[in-house]
């Protein structure tokens, strides 16, 4: 069997809009898929080893809420059997993994270059700059 190499995706303003409601708690998702996430789910579980991770994974019902949100989008999106055949191949670590890459709406990418401290403190998510077609309404 070949091993894909492991995609880490971040789940609120990655896949969760997080918008308009923001952080509601661990079990709590109410904002509706960020634009492309049902597709792109579709397409990337068949070439790496799906791996969602957040804030929630620690946290009691964390897992659970992400595996049902998803479950519901991706039911909506695709039909039970799509939705199925995906969800089958995600997983939901408690730790980061040995990730090929992670994609994250709060990470910035160290190059060997130390960032300044002011462009740290003025870093924003990109759901929180001027951008359009932020969710799939």
């Amino acid at each position: 069997m070949e091993t894909k190499p492991i995609l880490c995706l971040d789940f609120d303003g990655v896949l969760h809009s997080y918008y308009p409601s923001g952080w509601k708690g661990a079990s709590v998702v109410p904002d509706p898929p960020v634009l492309g996430a049902m597709d792109f789910l579709r397409e990337a579980v068949e070439h790496f080893e799906v791996c969602i991770l957040s804030f929630r994974s620690h946290q009691e019902g964390g897992v659970y809420a992400m595996i049902d949100w998803l479950n519901n989008n991706l039911t909506a999106y695709f039909g039970t059997t799509t939705a199925t055949y995906i969800l089958e191949r995600i997983s939901f670590p408690r730790e980061k993994p040995p990730a090929h890459i992670i994609l994250d709406d709060r990470a910035m990418t160290f190059n060997g270059v130390w960032p300044k401290m002011d462009e740290l403190l003025a870093f924003k998510p990109w759901h929180k700059r001027e951008i359009s077609g932020k969710i799939d309404d």
